[in-house]
């Protein structure tokens, strides 16, 4: 798959776009192509299952007359007139939208920086059903293993081309390769799947797939024959950091300021008050170089800075687009996204800042406890803060992991949660939501 791909005929293509929208009657307008190159190999059993590969260009155009604005969306080919004359003549009997808008054209971007999104590597079919073998192998070659629910390895790279009426144009490109394997332990009713995975935006940086399919075998064998321990309702529960990204995902989800504006965000009233712990902070970077997901412009044109998002436990920012923005009566901070044709705003590089404790300690200082390595469902309810989900993991005893543990539910409310929390200093920012391991306390454990 070739990585050499040239922007400068759809950075045209998208100009022709936007004079032919405002000669057709749009007081503003803005075109946007959403670049994917992919490829992907998968195997089972030393056997290849699947080989896939995808290559896409999609237009989209949004066109503003007044208040009222419109969308579409196109595939390359398509009749540039045509496109601009439908999008105008959709956007005359639209209802008025009070808050959509372009961005600001003093917050465009006028010089970005080269944050080294791009590797070149040239990734053959070839190298990725190798990798994706070599992943099981390893996993298969673990005591205990019986099973392989199959592997993965994939290449690929995405980006934006954006131009709008108020002058901006830029484009960039991003890379991402990913190696993955899950395997199985125990027979019958006893059967336990684990996983592992590496991504990485530079080839030569993934982690060697041998050693991820050996950590693959070594969880699922330490999940068989887990149990079920006690009710208790002051539990303390550490999070694996492969589920702490995701609890950080609930905190950057109720600061979302598209869900303040929704009044959906049991944060919405929080603003300047202390959210979480004195001494926390989260931050969100745009700009980290070779950064998973980093970008040098926003959906909207608009280059994001590093907010402290949360600090010292105080909430300081929303994330915002425009939009939401001007509903909030306040000004974009670059986390605008193009979804389709709608821009909404989001995190880039999250990060639940790290604390001076190892998570060996972390674990040591708990005696008893429930370590968490997976959870199941959806039990987050983000209008009141309410969560319960089923949980797995293991036993905490004396300070130390003992047996397995399935088939509990873990309850709480985040507001509680998030005061409650105590982070370790293993943070991985190879992850887009970076977070350490990190413990809570006082939640509820519903088990036999």
């Amino acid at each position: 798959m070739s990585s050499e791909i040239d922007s400068s005929t759809l950075l045209s293509r998208a100009s022709q776009l936007i004079d032919l929208a405002r000669k057709a009657g749009a007081d503003a307008a803005d075109a946007v192509v959403v670049r994917s190159r992919s490829q992907s190999v998968s195997v089972r059993l030393g056997k290849v299952e699947g080989t896939e590969s995808s290559e896409s260009d999609d237009f989209s155009l949004r066109v503003f007359i007044g208040q009222r604005v419109a969308s579409v969306s196109a595939n390359p080919g398509f009749d540039l007139q045509a496109l601009a004359e439908r999008a105008v003549a959709m956007a005359k009997v639209s209802p008025e939208d009070p808050f959509a808008c372009l961005a600001d054209e003093a917050s465009l971007s006028r010089a970005y920086p080269d944050l080294q999104l791009l590797d070149t590597t040239e990734v053959s079919s070839e190298m990725l059903r190798e990798a994706a073998l070599a992943a099981e192998a390893a996993a298969l070659a673990v005591k205990g293993v019986t099973n392989s629910s199959g592997a993965g390895a994939s290449a690929g790279m995405g980006g934006l081309v954006l131009v709008t009426s108020h002058g901006f144009e830029g484009s960039y490109m991003a890379s991402r390769f990913g190696h993955s394997v899950s395997v199985i332990a125990g027979e019958g009713t006893g059967m336990e799947r684990d996983y592992d995975f590496d991504s990485r935006l530079y080839y030569a940086e993934l982690d060697d797939p041998a050693e991820i399919g050996r950590r693959a075998g070594e969880r699922v064998v330490k999940r068989v024959n887990p149990r079920q321990v006690p009710t208790g309702k002051d539990v303390t529960v550490i999070f694996d950091p492969r589920v702490a990204r995701g609890f950080v995902g609930h905190i950057a989800g109720a600061i979302n300021g598209a869900a303040v504006a929704r009044k959906s965000s049991f944060l919405r009233d929080k603003m300047g008050q202390q959210i979480l712990k004195s001494g926390l902070s989260i931050t969100d970077d745009p700009l980290i170089v070779r950064g998973p997901s980093s970008r040098p412009f926003d959906g909207e044109g608009v280059s994001g800075e590093r907010l402290v998002m949360i600090e010292d436990g105080i909430l300081k920012h929303w994330f915002l687009s425009t939009s939401t923005a001007r509903e909030l009566g306040l000004e974009t901070n670059g986390r605008g996204v193009r979804g389709g044709t709608a821009v909404s705003p989001s995190s880039t590089n999250l990060a639940l800042e790290p604390g001076d404790i190892s998570p060996e300690d972390l674990i040591r200082s708990v005696g008893n406890g429930f370590y968490v390595t997976e959870l199941i469902g959806h039990g987050v309810n983000m209008i009141t803060g309410e969560y319960s989900r089923g949980a797995t993991g293991f036993w905490i005893e004396n300070g130390e992991l003992t047996f397995p543990v399935s088939e509990v539910t873990i309850a709480s409310n985040l507001k509680e949660m998030f005061m409650r929390l105590t982070p370790a200093n293993d943070i991985d920012r190879k992850f887009g939501v970076a977070a350490p391991t990190f413990a809570i306390e006082g939640m509820t454990l519903a088990g036999r």
